[in-house]
C-alpha cells in the first residue's frame, strides 16, 4: 500500500476531526444560549459589525444564501434579529440585532475564554494554529 494513501498520513483527517471536536465543545455552552454553532457564528458577525446585509454575512461566514436564510429565520423566530428589506432595493435584506440579541452578547462574552481553556494548550500555540489555518485558507481561496 502506498504511504500517501494511509489515513495516518493525511492532513485532512486530523483537521476534520478537530473541527468536529471543537464544535462538540461549543455545544454545552451554546445550549445555555439556545444557539446552534452556525447561529452563534451569525451572532458573532452581528455583535462585531452591527447591521449587515445577508450577502455580507454570507461572505464573512463563507455560507450561501440557501444555508444562511434558514439560520436567519430561526434567529428571527427567537427574537434575536430582525430581517428588513431595503426600501430602495427589495432584493437586499438587512439583518440587525434586536434588544434581546444585543443583550445576549453579555452572556456569550465568556465563551472564547472557556473554549481556550478547554483545549488545555498555551494560548500562543492556539494563535499559531489559527494563523497557519488562515494561511492555508488564503492559498486555497486564491
Amino acid at each position: 500500500m502506498s504511504e500517501n494513501l494511509k489515513l495516518s498520513n493525511q492532513v485532512c483527517f486530523p483537521v476534520y476531526t478537530l473541527a468536529k471536536e471543537v464544535i462538540n465543545l461549543y455545544r454545552p455552552m451554546l445550549k445555555d444560549l439556545d444557539l446552534t454553532y452556525p447561529q452563534y457564528l451569525v451572532m458573532l458577525v452581528l455583535w462585531e459589525s452591527g447591521e449587515q446585509h445577508v450577502s455580507e454575512i454570507g461572505c464573512k461566514l463563507h455560507l450561501d444564501s440557501g444555508t444562511l436564510t434558514p439560520l436567519l429565520k430561526r434567529l428571527e423566530q427567537k427574537k434575536l434579529i430582525e430581517r428588513n428589506r431595503n426600501k430602495n432595493d427589495e432584493r437586499i435584506v438587512q439583518i440587525s440585532l434586536t434588544p434581546s440579541g444585543k443583550k445576549m452578547y453579555e452572556k456569550a462574552e465568556c465563551i472564547p475564554d472557556q473554549m481556550a481553556s478547554s483545549f488545555n494548550i498555551p494560548i500562543n500555540q492556539l494563535q499559531e494554529l489559527k494563523e497557519i489555518i488562515e494561511q492555508i485558507l488564503i492559498q486555497i481561496n486564491k
